[in-house]
C-alpha cells in the first residue's frame, strides 16, 4: 500500500466516505467510497469515471443489523461494568472520558434523528 493511496483514503474518509465490506475485486483490498465512487487502498483501481457502485442494502439486512446508538448503547454498558470492577485509578480515569465520550456522541446521534 502506497503513502499516496493511503494519504487518498484518509482524505475521502474525512470526507464522509465509507469503508465497504466488499473486498476489492482484483486483489481483495480494503475499499473506501465517496459519492459513489471507490477506491482500492491497496491496489488504487477505481470504477470508470462513468461508471457508479451503489451501496444497496435489503431490507432484511436493515432490519437485522445493530444500530449505530444500539451498538454504543451496548459498549457504554460494556464499560460500566469493567469501571465497577477496576480499583486502578489512572485506568479508572480512561474508562470514565471513553464513557464520557460515549454518552456525548449517543446524545448527538439521537439529536440527528
Amino acid at each position: 500500500m502506497s503513502k499516496d493511496l493511503t494519504k487518498k483514503a484518509v482524505e475521502m474518509l474525512l470526507k464522509g466516505a465509507t469503508l465497504l465490506s466488499e473486498p476489492c475485486p482484483y486483489c481483495k483490498g480494503v475499499r473506501v467510497m465517496i459519492d459513489g465512487n471507490a477506491l482500492c487502498v491497496s491496489c488504487g483501481k477505481e470504477p470508470k469515471k462513468d461508471q457508479k457502485i451503489e451501496f444497496v442494502e435489503d431490507e432484511e439486512t436493515r432490519k437485522s443489523k445493530p444500530s449505530i446508538i444500539e451498538i454504543l448503547d451496548k459498549k457504554l454498558e460494556t464499560l460500566s461494568k469493567e469501571l465497577e470492577g477496576e480499583s486502578d485509578h489512572e485506568k479508572q480515569q480512561k474508562i470514565l472520558k471513553s464513557i464520557n465520550s460515549l454518552i456525548e456522541t449517543i446524545s448527538k446521534l439521537k439529536n440527528l434523528q
